[in-house]
């Protein structure tokens, strides 16, 4: 057995993670029909093939602990200079992601690890692509919008064509999260013409 490379991430649902994964793509980012529209937890990381059943056992625990919660994107950000990405932004359900990360990377666990950057929750639209690009995905998604409730998250692995799928999902061991008033049913995935 040798390695895998492995992710885990919260999948943005349909219809809002095709539509984010076509724009990416048509922004110019030759990575966007490979890599699932997606909030990471952990990002690519090398392990054993062998390790595996352990890391799935390790994330039904995390699971097991989570409960679902409402997640809202709004809106644009970007990494630039430090890094080439622009980003739609994680409004609602940020500090519920950074505890899940936390606890997908604890040191008692089998991925265990240190980020290259401090974790930022956030739905990536365009990476290492030009400036002009770059600067069309931040400002022709600023007005994107979209929420739904978070109830589990999923390990990915990445195929040596690059492509990332999925491996199994797991769904948080809580009850659902009463919607917020005002946002009852609301779902939306839209982007306003300029």
């Amino acid at each position: 057995m040798g390695t895998v490379t492995i992710g885990v991430s919260i999948a943005v649902p349909e219809p809002h993670g095709s539509l984010l994964q076509e724009r990416r793509a048509g922004f110019g980012d030759a990575a966007a029909h490979g890599i699932p529209t997606h909030v990471t937890l952990l990002p690519p990381t090398e392990v054993d093939e062998a390790a595996l059943p352990a890391v799935e056992a390790h994330l039904a625990g995390v699971a097991a602990a989570g409960r679902p919660f409402p997640m809202r994107l709004s809106g644009t950000g970007t990494f630039r200079p430090l890094s080439p990405v622009v980003y739609v932004r994680v409004v609602q359900g940020a500090e519920a992601c950074a505890w899940l990360q936390l606890r997908v990377r604890d040191e008692s666990g089998p991925v265990e690890r240190e980020l290259q950057f401090p974790y930022h929750p956030h739905v990536t639209v365009a990476h290492g692509i030009d400036d002009a690009a770059m600067d069309r995905a931040f400002e022709e998604l600023a007005d994107f919008e979209a929420e739904w409730p978070c109830t589990g998250f999923a390990l990915y692995e990445q195929g040596a064509d690059g492509v990332w799928r999925k491996l199994r999902e797991y769904t948080f061991g809580g009850s659902v999260v009463p919607p917020q008033a005002g946002h009852a049913g609301v779902e939306r995935g839209t982007i306003a013409s300029r």
